[in-house]
């Protein structure tokens, strides 16, 4: 024998019925919370901030970088 029942209702009112705690609330803080950081954590990856991160203390121009990458270049081995 197989009986099968339909029941048609709202998430809100399964949990109702079922006994769950409405957890909505706490939902709605916690990603009110991971929001906050992800907007915190944004700031660092900001242009600037990767470049002065990247960037040794000593260089903190744009034209120095240069200066080192083009000797750098310029010392290849002659064979």
């Amino acid at each position: 024998m197989k009986i099968n029942f339909d029941i048609d209702c709202t998430p809100e009112e399964a949990r109702t019925f079922l006994g769950l705690p409405d957890v909505q609330p706490m939902q709605k803080a916690m990603m009110k919370e991971v929001e906050d950081r992800m907007k915190a954590g944004l700031d660092a990856l900001g242009p600037d901030a990767l470049f002065k991160t990247w960037l040794p203390a000593g260089m903190e121009s744009f034209e120095q970088m240069q200066k080192v990458f083009f000797a750098q270049m310029g010392q290849g081995k002659n064979d």
